[in-house]
């Protein structure tokens, strides 16, 4: 994950998976995104949904240079941003629209374990 670090967790799984891991979850969200925005007169609170999920794809686009840059408390909490706001965002589609929701869980899965990848940098470096 990081590249000026000589710690690695133990569970922070091999470089070689993450980039396949990550083309399958984009791919998933932007289903999810097109599905949503496909249908979202009929959505309640979908400007609330699409402008959360555009807020934590920013973030999530801008992680990597924070957490690269060793501010490992804010890039942390950059995560907490991408976990909460992908939250809300798949409760709110849910009732008109459970299969984009179904499609945003693995991406927080994945972001839930990034975090827990994160946290331990943090602590390494405190």
């Amino acid at each position: 994950m990081t590249f000026d670090s000589k710690y690695e967790p133990f569970f922070q799984p091999p470089g070689w998976i993450v980039g396949p891991v990550w083309a399958v979850l984009y791919t998933c969200i932007a289903i999810s995104f097109f599905m949503v925005l496909s249908r979202r007169t009929e959505i309640n609170y979908s400007n609330i949904a699409i402008a959360l999920f555009l807020t934590q794809l920013a973030v999530n686009l801008a992680w990597p240079s924070v957490f690269n840059d060793s501010k490992y408390f804010q890039s942390l909490l950059m995560i907490g941003v991408m976990i909460v706001f992908s939250t809300i965002y798949a409760y709110l589609i849910y009732e008109t629209e459970p299969n984009a929701s179904y499609l945003i869980w693995p991406y927080i899965a994945w972001v839930t374990f990034a975090g827990i990848i994160n946290a331990a940098y943090y602590l390494e470096a405190s």
